[in-house]
């Protein structure tokens, strides 16, 4: 039991000098380097026609919705 109350103290420790240091320097908290909407980009994809992999996951997407389409259609309830 001590080693949890150890641990847990060391923990606390920690995060309490986290928050000194956040509070001393006055720093709004923000990401390392902005995402890519800082250099332009709206999306993760910013290809005019999406690639082979991209293509064949919205085929098999279709497929699904179109078997779960049908299957709300020959639903008995």
């Amino acid at each position: 039991m001590s080693t949890f109350f150890l641990a847990f103290g060391f923990f606390l420790l920690v995060v309490v000098s986290m928050s000194v240091g956040y509070l001393v320097q006055k720093k709004s908290i923000s990401g390392s380097c902005g995402g890519l909407g800082s250099i332009g980009i709206e999306k993760a994809c910013d290809c005019p026609e999406p690639c082979d992999r991209k293509k064949a996951r919205q085929e098999r997407e279709q497929a699904r919705q179109k078997k779960l389409e049908e299957w709300q259609q020959n639903k008995i309830i």
